[in-house]
């Protein structure tokens, strides 16, 4: 699967250097996955949220901070669409998030 874009995660990284190691961990996985559906993620991921419009939630960093990314499981692309801490993911609305 392609990251689109691993510079999000850098910036973050950057912010948050507590979270370079799990950001650089995740990415590695997902570079190697070649999943169909949510529900093979899961069975990779098992604290992962699917969400509707193929966004999954993950937890970085022992669940410090959130991941959202779609997927396009038929061109296996992975888009980030927000990298942040719990009070910053409490105030968006994952389902519509770019």
């Amino acid at each position: 699967m392609r990251v689109i874009s691993k510079r999000r995660l850098r910036e973050f990284w950057i912010k948050y250097p507590d979270a370079k190691s799990s950001l650089e961990a995740w990415h590695s996985e997902i570079l190697k996955a070649t999943w169909s559906s949510p529900q093979q993620l899961k069975m990779q991921f098992k604290h992962a949220s699917a969400l509707k419009n193929s966004r999954i939630v993950f937890n970085i960093a022992g669940n410090k901070y959130r991941l959202i990314v779609g997927i396009d499981y038929g061109r296996q692309a992975c888009f980030i669409k927000f990298i942040g801490t719990h009070k910053d993911y409490d105030q968006i609305n994952v389902e519509e998030i770019e």
